[in-house]
C-alpha cells in the first residue's frame, strides 16, 4: 500500500502539537519534582500531630478542616449543580431564551475571581448572616464559587446522552422522571464525576475566598460555627510568615497528595458506578 505523503503544513502542526505536549509534561513534572524534593525530607511525625503549636506546626487540623469543608460545600453545590442542570435540559427545552440567559450567567460566574466571592461571603454570610469567621461561612462560598462548574459539566454531560436512549425509553412506557433517574444520569455521571473532581481540586486550592470567610485559625473545629484554616491557607501562612519555609515545602506535599487522593478515589467511583 502506497503511504500517504504528509503535507508540510501538517508536519509543522504534528511538531508544534508534540512540542507543547512536552513543555507542558515538563513544566508539571518539574514543579511537582521540586515540591517534593523540598518538602519530603521535612515530613516528620510531629508535623501531623493532632494539636497545632508555633514548634510543630502541624497540618493535621488543616486536612480535617480542609475534609469538612470539602463535605460541606459540595453537599449544597451538587444537589442545585445537577437539578439546575436536569432543568434546564430536560424539562426547559434547549432553544429556550431563558436557558441562554442562564447559560450566559453561568458562564459569567465561572469566570469571576475568587476574591470577589471572598468578598460577598464577607459582606453576606459573615455580616447580614452574622455566621461570623467560621466553617460555615466558608464552605457556603466555596458552593457558590463551585456552581457554574458543577452546573455547566453535569449540563453538557447530560446532553452528551444519546437521543435513542431517551425515546427507547419512553417508547417501553417509562415517564419522564424515571428516564432521567434510571437512563440519563447513569450514562452523563462519568461527565458529571469529572466536574465533581474539578470542584474539589478548586476548593483544596482555594485560599483567597476563606481568608475572608472562614478565618486562620490553626486548630480543629468543634462546630461549624468554628473559625479554622485549609491546608492551602496553612501553606499560606506559614510561606507568608517566612518563620517555617521548610514546613511550608512539606505542607505542599501534603496537599498535593490529597488532591491526587482526592482524585483517585472520585475516578474509582466513577468507574465503579459505570459498570454498575
Amino acid at each position: 500500500m502506497r503511504r500517504r505523503k504528509i503535507r508540510p503544513f501538517d508536519l509543522c502542526l504534528r511538531i508544534l502539537v508534540y512540542l507543547f505536549s512536552f513543555v507542558t509534561a515538563a513544566a508539571l513534572i518539574y514543579l511537582v519534582g521540586y515540591v517534593m524534593a523540598r518538602g519530603i525530607p521535612y515530613l516528620k511525625p510531629s508535623l501531623f500531630a493532632l494539636t497545632y503549636t508555633s514548634e510543630n506546626v502541624s497540618v493535621t487540623p488543616a486536612i480535617i478542616t480542609t475534609v469538612i469543608v470539602i463535605l460541606m460545600a459540595l453537599s449544597v453545590a451538587l444537589p442545585i449543580g445537577i437539578g439546575s442542570a436536569i432543568y434546564l435540559t430536560e424539562y426547559a427545552g434547549r432553544r429556550n431564551r431563558f436557558v441562554r440567559i442562564i447559560r450566559l450567567t453561568t458562564e459569567t460566574l465561572a469566570g469571576i475571581p475568587s476574591i470577589v466571592y471572598g468578598l460577598f461571603g464577607y459582606l453576606f454570610f459573615m455580616i447580614f448572616l452574622r455566621f461570623g469567621y467560621s466553617i460555615l461561612a466558608g464552605s457556603m462560598t466555596l458552593s457558590i464559587m463551585v456552581l457554574p462548574l458543577i452546573m455547566r459539566t453535569a449540563e453538557e454531560a447530560i446532553l452528551a446522552v444519546p437521543d435513542g436512549l431517551r425515546e427507547g425509553s419512553f417508547a417501553l412506557g417509562a415517564g419522564r422522571l424515571s428516564t432521567i433517574v434510571k437512563i440519563i444520569l447513569p450514562s452523563a455521571m462519568p461527565g458529571i464525576f469529572s466536574g465533581i473532581v474539578l470542584a474539589i481540586g478548586r476548593i483544596v486550592g482555594e485560599s483567597a475566598a476563606l481568608i475572608y470567610t472562614a478565618g486562620t485559625v490553626a486548630k480543629v473545629p468543634k462546630s461549624v460555627f468554628d473559625s479554622g484554616r485549609t491546608l492551602a491557607i496553612h501553606l499560606f501562612a506559614l510561606s507568608s510568615e517566612g518563620l517555617h519555609t521548610n514546613e511550608a515545602f512539606a505542607t505542599a506535599v501534603v496537599l498535593i497528595m490529597v488532591v491526587v487522593l482526592l482524585n483517585l478515589l472520585s475516578g474509582t467511583i466513577a468507574r465503579k458506578w459505570t459498570r454498575s
